[in-house]
């Protein structure tokens, strides 16, 4: 048995810069990945059986009470990643999460991606980076980023990767007390879509906000409310399309003194910024 951790990304902007006609949004984002995240466990199995078990880190997570073994996609992706393959081994696998459900971090699209990295591993299939986010692809837009396992520039609808790599940065997230779906985010008729795109460079000299920042705190107060708190110390921004917000800090004494005077009612956690996946590098 081995363990592999599933990294968490923020979104440190989204912008929405069109609408496919099959409904697929355009958009421009930067995944940063962090060292903090879900972790999976791998153990092999003789009898092609896949087996998924799913612990929720802390008692009060939110979302997990919603997750569903057979339709998650850790499980989707190892019956994937078998049928690919046509391998006749199984595997035990056990989630630790510790990343919400609707939180805007990614955990779902990194778990999927890091069972076709740790499967690829312990059943010897020696697949490529890019063939398992080809299969990753297919099960989400964000699960190549995790795959590929660098900071990137993302474009299309987020599967068109740029390497970028991205000086040590200290984040605090903070955690409100709601699930965000994504599908009823991008389904808002108040959702700019027209946003237009931007180079990585004018990012870099100017930075860029979250198109879908405000459609989500007007239907979640909780947000807005959380991001006006940690407003409080540094600039505040939503990840993905929510609900986790997050502010970046140069070195961790900062983001703890900002944590320390959290509210109760929010979860939260401090992450380092990370250019590299350990999924990846392990």
């Amino acid at each position: 048995m081995f363990q592999l951790l599933a990294p968490a990304k923020l979104n440190l902007f989204l912008h929405i810069t069109g609408r496919r006609p099959d409904g697929y949004h355009q958009l421009q984002t930067l995944f940063q990945l962090l060292d903090y995240g879900d972790e999976l466990s791998f153990e092999s199995r003789t009898d092609g059986v896949i087996e998924l078990s799913i612990e929720p880190a802390t008692l009060n997570l939110r979302g997990t009470e919603l997750l569903d073994v057979q339709t998650n996609l850790v499980m989707l992706a190892a019956q994937k990643l078998q049928q690919q393959s046509s391998c006749p081994l199984g595997a035990n696998i056990q989630l630790l999460k510790r990343l919400p459900v609707g939180g805007g971090l990614g955990g779902g699209s990194s778990n999927a991606a890091t069972t076709l990295i740790g499967l690829n591993k312990l059943w010897n299939l020696k697949f490529s980076k890019d063939y398992l986010a080809d299969i990753g692809l297919a099960l989400g837009a964000d699960v190549p980023v995790f795959n590929h396992g660098h900071t990137a520039w993302a474009e299309g609808i987020g599967e068109q990767l740029t390497r970028v790599d991205m000086p040590p940065q200290w984040y605090l997230v903070v955690i409100p007390d709601c699930s965000v779906s994504t599908a009823e985010i991008f389904a808002d008729p108040q959702l700019t879509r027209n946003t237009s795109p931007i180079t990585i460079r004018a990012f870099r000299e100017h930075g860029a906000g979250n198109d879908c920042q405000n459609v989500v705190e007007n239907r979640y107060p909780e947000v807005k409310a959380a991001r006006l708190w940690l407003n409080q110390y540094a600039a505040a921004q939503m990840t993905g399309t929510g609900a986790c917000v997050y502010a970046s800090f140069s070195n961790r004494a900062q983001a703890e003194i900002a944590f320390g005077g959290k509210p109760e009612q929010w979860q939260g956690f401090i992450a380092r910024g990370i250019n590299e996946s350990p999924a990846i590098v392990s």
